[in-house]
């Protein structure tokens, strides 16, 4: 940290409050780099997750949300540093209703990424440290009620007498991660899950599936992994670590019980939501409804000519229940994404025969290679010895906006082909087809944009490069006859399994089945940015489509994503929720919607029907 760094970012942070406050559209968009400059905003001055780009997109955010969220006032600066010309660091402020932190990055005094996140809401401060609740009462007291009495009278009264002001959908990571924010904010919430448990969703996988991603990356809000952890967790082992989240955070769950219908009531702004549990069927009324469903929507299997007279077993990736069993077995995976790679090495381990179906281009990179680029990040064991804690962590990464991102990716994902050069080859020479992107940025690229497309390889790209599993790649499916699978090639593959791995259809499909077509609809598309690439329709939106923001249908939201996603967005999502149960006003920047006065909680009255 220099003098002069601190200063430069001092002078330009107190510009930046002073031409906000005044309402100097063009005064603040002049403090910003013409031509490639960028402010993300996280909910803090917009209302909404966004990212404006340009002079003339800093502008048009502060002419119309200035006068709605102002004045602001900045905290001093901190962590500066100072690299060539480039100088960045944080800052804490405040707006009318949110206390956040922010990030700026500057070339020669200018700003080029500006990160504005939404910690709080100031008058509504989670109990946590000095405020955390007492717990007990230490005097004699008749008809006391204990903790066990209180959370026996929510479990009791909540979806019956008492409503639920959010009901999410889903009690996976992604549900109990919301869930256990929106209880530190004390907004009545009601989680919903078909399984049995909290965890079976990762539970009810085939054997050997693992997380991906390395355990820095992965913990929960408020519950990191414990520092014995596995870097890569297997699927029980968070089944478990996901039930016993559950039970801590006092999250209230239904179980077994599924959710068949949603419709909105215009007049009384509130949802009637029908579920089913326990033989019963019970009609909820919460204000807010979120679709915490996973990552996509509903599983799709393609239509083959044929595959009703199939002799054998048939099923989608999703369905797998394991090797076991398919010893001696001739397997035919349709598909060659995550799941088809997982499924086709398992069935291996496992003695069958197995050939993978690749229509397309797929990109494959090695785990180790992801993990050696991670090492040297924010998510990784040197991150948390240098003192970097998770909530930090969040923030860098989310402080490039993900076009600025795209040229550090290509440079990440050029590196990796380079290094690993005989690795490919090997690969490409078993008749495999490669790809690192339309623009080779690589997985980083792909995953927002459209979520798929692509292998990080734990040991199935050997499996292929050496012919044990065996690939036709470039071609489709004809047809299917009683005991073969026939390729547009022609080929005839004999087959005593065929395995769809054929991914899912978009998150608005949950929309289109638990509301209506019309409503999935007016939400349009879920998840990608806009790129115009594969899969990613434009226009450009700079910020995944739909994710953790208001929809075009009011009290609607969706929450999905990876495990960082879901710890580092939940927040945000969180926020959004509880300042419209307290009748916060909203004024939604980039709005999906015509914009509505705010609203308080649902009244009461509404109970089971």
């Amino acid at each position: 940290m220099t003098d002069l760094a601190t200063h430069a970012l001092h002078e330009w942070t107190a510009a930046f409050a002073s031409a906000f406050n005044a309402a100097d559209a063009d005064g603040l968009a002049a403090l910003f780099a013409d031509g490639d400059c960028y402010w993300r905003d996280l909910v803090a001055f917009s209302w909404n997750i966004v990212t404006v780009e340009g002079r003339d997109g800093v502008a048009r955010l502060v002419r119309q949300q200035a006068p709605r969220v102002g004045p602001v006032t900045v905290a001093g600066t901190t962590e500066t540093i100072s690299q060539g010309e480039q100088v960045e660091g944080w800052f804490d402020f405040e707006t009318r209703e949110i206390r956040g932190k922010a990030h700026v990055r500057l070339r020669a005094g200018k700003c080029w990424t500006l990160l504005t996140s939404a910690l709080a809401l100031r008058e509504h401060e989670e109990p946590s440290g000095r405020h955390r609740p007492e717990g007990a009462l230490h005097e004699a007291a008749k008809g006391r009620r204990t903790w066990t009495d209180l959370r026996e009278e929510t479990a009791r009264t909540l979806g019956h007498s008492v409503q639920p002001y959010c009901l999410i959908v889903g009690g996976g990571q992604g549900g109990l991660a919301l869930g256990a924010r929106l209880k530190r904010l004390g907004v009545p919430t009601l989680i919903v899950d078909a399984l049995e448990r909290p965890g079976d969703s990762w539970r009810s996988r085939y054997k050997s599936l693992c997380l991906h991603d390395p355990v820095w990356i992965d913990h929960l809000p408020y519950l990191p992994f414990p520092d014995h952890w596995p870097i890569y967790t297997p699927k029980d082992k968070m089944g478990d670590w996901l039930e016993a989240y559950a039970k801590v955070m006092e999250l209230d769950i239904w179980s077994s019980t599924i959710c068949r219908s949603a419709q909105y009531d215009e007049r009384d702004r509130s949802w009637t939501v029908t579920v089913e549990r326990g033989g019963e069927t019970i009609t909820l009324h919460p204000r807010q409804f979120i679709l915490a469903t996973g990552l996509s929507g509903i599983k799709t299997v393609p239509a083959i000519a044929g595959a009703e007279s199939f002799q054998g077993a048939q099923f989608h990736s999703s369905d797998h229940p394991g090797g076991a069993g398919f010893a001696g077995k001739r397997c035919v995976v349709i598909g060659a994404n995550n799941s088809a790679h997982d499924i086709a090495a398992d069935l291996w381990e496992n003695e069958a025969e197995v050939v993978m179906i690749q229509r397309s281009p797929t990109t494959v990179m090695k785990a180790s290679s992801l993990r050696r680029n991670q090492d040297k990040g924010f998510y990784s064991e040197s991150a948390v010895e240098s003192g970097l804690t998770t909530e930090s962590a969040d923030l860098l990464a989310n402080s490039m906006p993900f076009r600025a991102k795209e040229p550090l990716d290509q440079i990440s994902c050029r590196a990796i082909q380079e290094a690993d050069a005989p690795f490919y080859d090997r690969l490409r020479a078993s008749g495999f087809l490669l790809d690192f992107g339309e623009d080779d940025t690589g997985i980083a690229g792909k995953y927002p944009r459209r979520a798929s497309g692509y292998y990080i390889d734990v040991g199935a790209s050997d499996l292929i490069a050496d012919g044990e599993i065996k690939v036709r790649s470039g071609v489709g499916v004809d047809r299917i006859e009683g005991n073969a699978v026939i390729l547009s090639s022609g080929e005839a593959l004999p087959a005593d399994v065929i395995v769809y791995a054929t991914g899912y259809g978009p998150m608005n499909g949950w929309a289109e089945l638990l509301i209506s077509k019309e409503v999935a609809d007016k939400v349009g598309h879920c998840w990608g940015l806009g790129s115009g690439t594969a899969m990613d329709p434009g226009p450009w939106e700079g910020e995944l489509r739909n994710m953790w923001k208001p929809t075009a249908q009011e009290g609607l939201w969706f929450h999905g994503g990876n495990l960082v996603q879901s710890r580092f967005h939940s927040l945000h999502l969180a926020l959004q929720l509880k300042a419209r149960m307290e009748g916060i006003a909203t004024p939604v920047f980039h709005a999906p919607t015509i914009e509505r006065p705010p609203l308080g909680p649902a009244p009461a009255g509404k109970t089971d029907t």
